[in-house]
């Protein structure tokens, strides 16, 4: 059912035209195009291979994979999703990652063999009535033909909202936040697991979820993001050639954060 939605035309949800399939053509295109990166945290780099922080840094997760960077119209599409209900941007979404995914270099740690999201908590869960990277994780599995294991990770303490934290507060927040499920360390063993989430800011959410994969026996753990949020270095060089220019896309402005 999945991949006959994902096929079915619609209007994209960036500029309202009628797309033949899951995304828009022309806005991917123009708001999505491939951006060269660190194969290991996702950062804009065209120097090839890992970027000099972490060349530097112990390692972290075994490959990074960022289909956009979190500005607009992806500021406005992926909150409409986590906090409306638009679970009609999911396929869209999911397709940008998977074109990311297929495009990214292969990890030194091999394949990826099973897929998983980062969960929410109970409270987070009955709230919002869906996982946002649940949703995004289960199109992406079934597309690369990959299986989807959306219990191998519980998260068994609510770290309420992040927005106004810094990293260090993060990590912080965050320690002891996820356990492998019990029951799903016999499947984790050996593999290399693609940890999938809507936005990657500080990287301390994927970092202590994935902590919990290696525990439950996972051999290596990928993380594999709708979007990245740049940094304000980013930001600054990204807009001093945009000004006065047309190339923002015309959509509402929605606060969201991850």
């Amino acid at each position: 059912m999945d991949r006959v939605l994902a096929a079915w035309p619609g209007v994209c949800p960036v500029c309202d035209a009628w797309a033949s399939g899951a995304r828009c053509e022309p806005c991917r295109q123009r708001y999505a195009a491939p951006k060269a990166r660190c194969p290991r945290c996702a950062v804009p780099w065209v120097g090839g291979g890992e970027c000099p922080a972490c060349q530097y840094q112990p390692p972290g997760p075994a490959a990074t994979v960022a289909a956009v960077d979190y500005v607009e119209p992806w500021r406005t599409l992926i909150p409409a999703l986590k906090f409306h209900g638009r679970l009609d941007h999911v396929p869209w979404l999911a397709a940008l990652l998977v074109d990311a995914v297929r495009a990214a270099p292969p990890s030194p740690a091999g394949p990826v063999t099973r897929v998983t999201a980062v969960p929410l908590s109970d409270a987070r869960l009955r709230e919002r009535g869906f996982n946002q990277a649940g949703q995004i994780a289960r199109h992406v599995a079934r597309a690369l033909d990959l299986p989807y294991d959306p219990e191998a990770l519980l998260r068994w303490r609510s770290t309420g909202q992040q927005t106004a934290l810094d990293r260090a507060q993060r990590l912080q927040n965050l320690g002891q936040a996820f356990m492998p499920h019990p029951l799903a360390r016999a499947r984790l063993q050996g593999q290399h697991v693609a940890l999938v989430d809507d936005v990657l800011t500080t990287g301390a959410t994927l970092r202590a979820a994935g902590q919990a994969l290696l525990e439950g026996g996972a051999r290596a753990v990928s993380w594999w993001v709708v979007a990245r949020t740049p940094s304000p270095r980013e930001l600054e060089d990204a807009a001093a050639p945009a000004l006065g220019g047309d190339n923002a896309p015309h959509v509402p402005h929605r606060p969201g954060s991850t």
